[in-house]
């Protein structure tokens, strides 16, 4: 899960990200509204941490042109201001939740989670996809209810498909949830994480459609899960 932080101040900007990177997203946080802007407007992000007083551009006319432009991932905004009416108008700006500082960053983590399952269409934090089951909020995944020991990389390639389940994911867009901007990485490491996968978690979990991407398979395969590193 890919996320974007806009905050212009550096002590918050560090808790938040280092919250959310110990949640399983990816961080990217930038400081200024009209940074914050191009990011938006060009980036595919799963969630969006945006302050309101922001340098250059303030956070409430970046949200207005994300949506002008179609931008539709979920934003969280966080703010010191406190008067309803500022609420309201950030909600009507296309907010999907609004958190008043100061506040608890497991409350954070929490709202940032529903609003990632929410976006997919997945009200529940624990997804069942056949014999494979994810915990968003533990990190953790079971193949008929035996633990797997997944890497962070792993873990966060199963969980993106398990939020998209009803669709084939293309290798492009794994790259990207995987290592956001880093353009020094090329599609075979996502095809060889998805190797170890297969490995972990055995026959029947992991699909494949040729030159399209991939998918988790929803019934069961015919024979015994085979597990192992």
């Amino acid at each position: 899960m890919r996320a974007l932080i806009v905050e212009d101040e550096p002590r918050i900007a560090a808790d938040l990200e280092r919250a959310l990177k110990a949640a399983g997203f990816l961080v990217e946080t930038v400081g200024d509204g009209e940074t914050a802007w191009f990011r938006g407007g060009t980036e595919q992000y799963d969630l969006i941490v945006l302050d309101l007083n922001l340098p250059r551009l303030d956070g409430l006319t970046v949200l207005k042109r994300w949506r002008a432009e179609g931008c539709e991932s979920p934003v969280l905004i966080l703010t010191a201001r406190g008067a309803w009416t500022e609420r309201v108008e950030g909600i009507d700006a296309g907010a999907d939740d609004y958190l008043p500082k100061p506040f608890r960053m497991e409350e954070l983590i929490a709202r940032a989670r529903a609003l990632v399952r929410r976006a997919g269409g997945r009200g529940n934090a624990t997804q069942q996809v056949g014999r494979l089951t994810v915990d968003l909020n533990r990190m953790t995944a079971a193949i008929d209810g035996i633990p797997m020991p997944l890497t962070p990389l792993e873990f966060r390639l199963v969980a993106y498909l398990a939020l998209n389940r009803d669709r084939i994911v293309a290798p492009t867009e794994l790259l990207e949830h995987l290592y956001g901007d880093d353009d020094s990485r090329e599609l075979n490491a996502v095809e060889a994480i998805v190797t170890r996968l297969r490995r972990k978690l055995g026959p029947g979990v992991i699909g494949t459609r040729r030159g399209f991407g991939y998918h988790l398979e929803a019934g069961p395969p015919a024979g015994p899960a085979q597990v192992g590193a």
